[in-house]
């Protein structure tokens, strides 16, 4: 008996079923609505992406529009303000050896 498994010739069929039947609602995104298209609070994804910063698409997520250049401001004040580490978890990951996995 082998210690290898044999590949796997198993190929899933491509389900088309629920093709079209909407999965869930919400405000946050739509998919698909127009072919193969994804808008995130009615922006579409592409332009987001290469036009927004992560905080900027963060608000509009979170507060359901974009920000203007003062919320973006204090929205990335806000942001920075909550990414300290405690002490403690601070002193764990020194201790880490550098050989560490990431994961």
């Amino acid at each position: 008996m082998s210690d290898t498994a044999a590949p796997s010739t198993f190929k899933p069929k491509k389900s088309v079923a629920l093709s079209g039947t909407a999965a869930g609602n919400t405000a946050l995104c739509t998919v698909g609505r127009t072919g193969n298209d994804l808008a995130s609070r009615g922006y579409d994804i592409l332009d987001l992406a290469t036009s927004s910063e992560f905080e900027e698409i963060a608000h509009l997520l979170v507060h359901g529009k974009l920000p203007n250049r003062a919320e973006l401001a204090a929205y990335k004040a806000t942001l920075k303000s909550l990414r300290g580490l405690p002490a403690a978890v601070k002193v764990a990951l020194e201790q880490l050896p550098p050989s560490t996995h990431p994961m």
